[in-house]
């Protein structure tokens, strides 16, 4: 098979660049191992966040307000030319504080943010009185909040339906369920073996986890980590959850999605009946209505993290058209991997700062 440019991995990450790729006219394949993968992003909470990113890279503060900032854009198209609704809302986000040590500590990691950022980075702090006037169902320990207008949540399920039908729309095409055993570079481009063998003048590197072991295989050291999160599915309730937070969340169906944990627990993405526990308590801190709901799934996943939890954008040098995109942000960072970081693999049209975010930080 020949195509322009192979994208190996079609989760949100994957089919984001590939859609913008496709969008741009260009002729592109997919490559996508199937269940047998982790599913990242069948698993993750749904959020576009920016508040409290970027805390050590203020590029990646940058970096993400961008992204933010273009998701109305990818919204509006994606549902406009595939039909697909997105559920995407941004009117602001919270993050709740049950203790004094926690406010304090938030509000310390936002103001260093904001002083990085030269004061852009429009953030406020809510005492239990203020925030029980925003949000009247949260609990009687609940400390207070931070709040901005940047943050907002999405339907992953439909965004990753909606860019799939997006993709093929514009000409792409899935290889379903098959693996890369090997990418060699080729003069002319590269050849990639993956059940068939395509032939392609770029290829690039969206497989999660698994850029760890593709990577050599075009010159780069890709060192990704599994992190788990769990996430509860409680029963569909009236809506009463205007704000997203990073622990609770509302859909639009009226379910609630409960998550808030972080394990080093290498590949396991099995389920802990103590950290569900765990994460459930500190949800019915928060709003006490929780308490009388029954849960009906639950679930853990693996995010794909670099060692300082930044993004990895990179192409190699030794292996000049081969590209590497990783982050554990992809929802968050959809818009302007869709809509930007496809013009530096289409055309070498590189984002601002986007430097900063190759893997080599890692080799000094």
């Amino acid at each position: 098979m020949q195509t322009q440019i192979t994208i190996i991995g079609g989760g949100i990450l994957g089919l984001s660049i590939a859609w913008g790729l496709a969008r741009a006219g260009k002729d592109v394949v997919v490559v996508d191992e199937g269940d047998q993968a982790f599913r990242a992003s069948r698993g993750n909470f749904g959020l576009v966040w920016v508040q409290g990113k970027g805390h050590g890279m203020h590029q990646y503060a940058k970096w993400t307000r961008q992204s933010a900032t273009l998701w109305p854009e990818l919204s509006r198209e994606l549902e406009e030319t595939t039909g697909v609704q997105l559920e995407y809302s941004q009117k602001g986000g919270v993050d709740f504080c049950l203790s004094d040590t926690e406010a304090e500590e938030r509000v310390n990691m936002l103001n260093g943010i904001r002083s990085g950022l030269a004061g852009d980075y429009p953030f406020e702090y809510l005492d239990h009185s203020q925030l029980k006037k925003l949000i009247p169902e949260i609990g009687p320990t609940v400390t207070g909040a931070t709040w901005t207008d940047m943050d907002g949540h999405v339907n992953p399920l439909y965004l990753l339906r909606a860019l799939y039908a997006g993709f093929l729309a514009n000409g792409g095409k899935v290889i379903n369920n098959q693996t890369v055993s090997h990418i060699e570079k080729r003069q002319s481009g590269f050849s990639v073996s993956a059940g068939i063998t395509i032939e392609s003048e770029k290829v690039v590197l969206c497989a999660g986890l698994g850029n760890k072991s593709l990577g050599p295989m075009v010159g780069m050291n890709v060192p990704v980590m599994p992190n788990r999160g769990h996430i509860m599915v409680c029963e569909r309730v009236a809506p009463f959850m205007t704000y997203p937070s990073v622990q609770i969340r509302q859909v639009g169906e009226g379910v609630v999605q409960i998550g808030d944990s972080k394990e080093d627990v290498g590949l396991n993405d099995g389920t802990s009946t103590n950290v569900l526990a765990n994460i459930a308590r500190r949800a019915i801190k928060i709003y006490p209505l929780l308490a009388h709901l029954r849960t009906v799934r639950s679930w853990a996943a693996l995010r794909v993290m670099s060692p300082d939890g930044f993004p990895i954008y990179q192409q190699s040098t030794t292996h000049p058209g081969a590209f590497v995109v990783t982050c554990h942000s992809g929802i968050t960072l959809a818009a302007a991997h869709a809509l930007l970081l496809s013009q530096w693999i289409a055309a070498d049209v590189q984002p601002n700062n986007l430097e900063s975010f190759s893997g080599d930080r890692f080799s000094i």
